[in-house]
């Protein structure tokens, strides 16, 4: 409100991950996220979704790193909607994007 009158404060940093600011898990809350989502395409390769553990499928998606491919999901690509159809937060489909992203590697 103070920099919208003229004045030239720091903007706070949003916190980041779920209470307290701590990022989300990817080994547990990812894992859990995958088991009820993701994995009815992840599992089989529906639709040509990589395959839980695939390096070979996951290595082109993963060719400009982690957060470009955290990035597409997030805006959905294909037949995945965005965020794979989970509903929860960014940083939980996070978790669970990068829950899938390090067992391909």
């Amino acid at each position: 409100m103070a920099n919208a009158a003229g004045a030239k404060f720091e903007e706070p940093k949003a916190a980041t991950g779920a209470a307290g600011g701590a990022a989300v898990d990817p080994a547990t809350k990812g894992k859990e996220i995958y088991g009820q989502v993701c994995v009815a395409c992840h599992a089989a390769g529906i639709s040509g979704a990589p395959k839980f553990g695939d390096k070979a499928a996951w290595a082109p998606r993963l060719k400009d790193g982690e957060d470009a491919a955290v990035a597409i999901g997030l805006k959905g690509l294909n037949a995945m909607p965005p965020k794979g159809g989970y509903s929860g937060s960014d940083e939980e489909f996070k978790a669970a994007a990068l829950y899938m992203i390090r067992a391909s590697k």
